[in-house]
């Protein structure tokens, strides 16, 4: 029961992950407000679960057995909001009131305000502790739908994030999968510099999970992972997808001053031009 088409094409799915990056530029440029660095490097990322794997239905936002998304990183709003829009959630002129007063579409999602939503979120270090939560219930009610839950890598030196993992991996949440967009960078910096999370994969397998170490951009990459996470038993999964802040567009990549500041009309339209 789901009413987008799920596709495992490879040129198809690339082309929606350069539609939602289009779609993410004009939404901030027009707000003038929001978050592009994390927005654009997870693109590819959201877009393999919305037009691929997760089983979802847009015109049953509530359906028992849909499978859940937790933008724990809830500043990459933009990007949430793209793939809703573009999935079927909601009208996509929507998009043009990201952050207005009045407007669903505020900095950070809300449950509240927006269908296809699943939780409010904007405090790092939460969700990966909601996305236990969800597992668990759905396990305790046989239910076969399954968690995805996204983080920053600068989210991942919240010490909730290691509880959490320590939890999920005691309770063997193999219905859980949780994605790191590793781009290196946060508001103050490089990661490294401002709490070094290295290493990485070390950490989460200490923890009982199971790890796989991927491109972020690189679209069969994502799936293959994505794929083989639902097979994995006895353990959550977690995606470690390295991948480039502001991917997309040359000029904002990997510079951390592009984390909160959104294009100029004059950078938006070379940016379309590179994206084209």
């Amino acid at each position: 029961m789901t009413a987008v088409t799920q596709s495992r094409n490879i040129d198809f799915l690339t082309q929606q992950a350069k539609r939602v990056r289009v779609e993410i530029l004009k939404m901030l440029t027009e707000s003038g407000s929001g978050h592009t660095g994390g927005s654009l490097s997870a693109a590819d990322i959201a877009t393999a679960l919305y037009f691929y794997k997760m089983k979802h239905n847009p015109q049953e936002p509530k359906w028992t057995e849909r499978d859940r998304f937790i933008l724990s990183k809830g500043h990459a709003a933009p990007l949430l909001y793209t793939v809703l829009a573009l999935t079927g959630y909601f009208n996509k002129a929507l998009l043009g009131g990201l952050r207005k007063v009045g407007c669903p579409l505020q900095g950070h999602p809300s449950s509240k305000l927006l269908q296809g939503v699943e939780v409010s979120t904007g405090s790092l270090g939460q969700g990966l502790s909601i996305a236990n939560g969800m597992a668990l219930g759905l396990r305790l009610g046989k239910n076969p739908a399954r968690v995805y839950c996204l983080m920053g890598d600068g989210e991942t030196q919240e010490g909730q994030i290691w509880e959490a993992a320590m939890t999920a991996g005691h309770y063997m949440l193999d219905n859980l999968c949780a994605i790191v967009d590793l781009n290196g960078l946060q508001i103050d910096g490089r990661c490294a510099d401002v709490m070094k999370i290295d290493p990485v994969a070390g950490k989460w397998k200490a923890f009982n999970w199971h790890v796989f170490e991927i491109n972020g951009h690189n679209m069969e990459e994502i799936v293959n992972a994505l794929d083989e996470a639902e097979k994995v038993k006895g353990k959550p999964s977690v995606i470690l997808a390295k991948t480039v802040k502001s991917k997309g567009v040359s000029f904002f990549e990997d510079k951390a001053e592009y984390h909160g500041v959104t294009p100029t009309k004059e950078e938006l339209e070379k940016a379309l031009k590179e994206l084209a």
